[in-house]
């Protein structure tokens, strides 16, 4: 059985593992999102970074919008951290992200593990 777009997910971990591969860990997360920009062009990986995306509470919509790292293929969220580890308040802030939002794939990339990148995948 296939993953619910499992290419896309595919090519943008296939991005991040290179973007690891080139710079290790240890940097700051706004170093990764540069990198990562660079490797989506380099790639021709559709992405959006920090697209600013509504938010709403009781159908009213928020002034307060949401920002995540990355939406790819449009219907992909990309976290992306720099921690030692990933725990329990990364994976809820992006499902949180998923169900406001309303997108149903979501990927949590963690550049800050030695030896190598951590990832989960999320499905809503």
């Amino acid at each position: 059985m296939a993953l619910l777009f499992e290419t896309e997910t595919h090519d943008i971990l296939g991005a991040c593992f290179e973007v690891y591969r080139e710079k290790g860990c240890g940097f700051l997360e706004d170093v990764y999102q540069e990198c990562l920009e660079i490797e989506f062009d380099i790639r021709s990986t559709p992405y959006l970074c920090k697209p600013p995306l509504p938010l709403e509470y009781k159908g009213r919509p928020l002034r307060k919008r949401y920002e995540p790292d990355f939406v790819c293929y449009g219907k992909v969220i990309l976290e992306i951290k720099a921690a030692k580890n990933i725990d329990d308040s990364h994976r809820a802030q992006i499902l949180n992200y998923m169900h406001a939002t309303k997108i149903k794939v979501g990927l949590l990339v963690n550049f800050g593990h030695y030896p190598k990148a951590q990832h989960e995948r999320f499905v809503i």
